[in-house]
């Protein structure tokens, strides 16, 4: 993707295709790397470079525009938007965010990743958060 970070997913991951494309274009978006007015690259583009189907991007492009990051216009493409600030989280959101991280905390441990080096990256992460 020019002018951006490189977009990289696993297709032999038990994580869907679509939700690694989004997942992945949402990191960049919440850390700035893709910016407003950004034009991301056309569906086709992606797919062909990630080896997915075009609906594949299409469907993680529709997520992103539901959460309010992408404007899609038919022609045009994806434009990065500028976002509202979400209204906090609810319990549920939360309890789902909680079981995610104990998923992908549980996938470390198995990869053997040690309880010290999870909690040194979690660290990691947390103090690079903006406020």
């Amino acid at each position: 993707m020019a002018g951006s970070p490189r977009l990289r997913i696993d297709l032999d991951s038990p994580i869907p295709a679509t939700r690694q494309i989004a997942d992945g274009l949402r990191v960049q978006l919440v850390e700035g790397a893709l910016r407003p007015g950004t034009d991301l690259p056309s569906v086709r583009q992606v797919a062909m470079e990630l080896g997915v189907h075009f609906n594949t991007v299409a469907e993680a492009y529709r997520m992103l525009a539901a959460e309010g990051w992408l404007d899609l216009r038919h022609g045009r493409g994806a434009r990065v938007v500028e976002r509202k600030p979400p209204a906090a989280a609810s319990r549920m959101d939360l309890a789902d965010y909680r079981r995610r991280l104990r998923e992908l905390i549980s996938q470390m441990r198995a990869g053997g990743v040690s309880p010290a080096r999870i909690a040194d990256e979690l660290r990691s992460f947390a103090e690079g958060l903006q406020p």
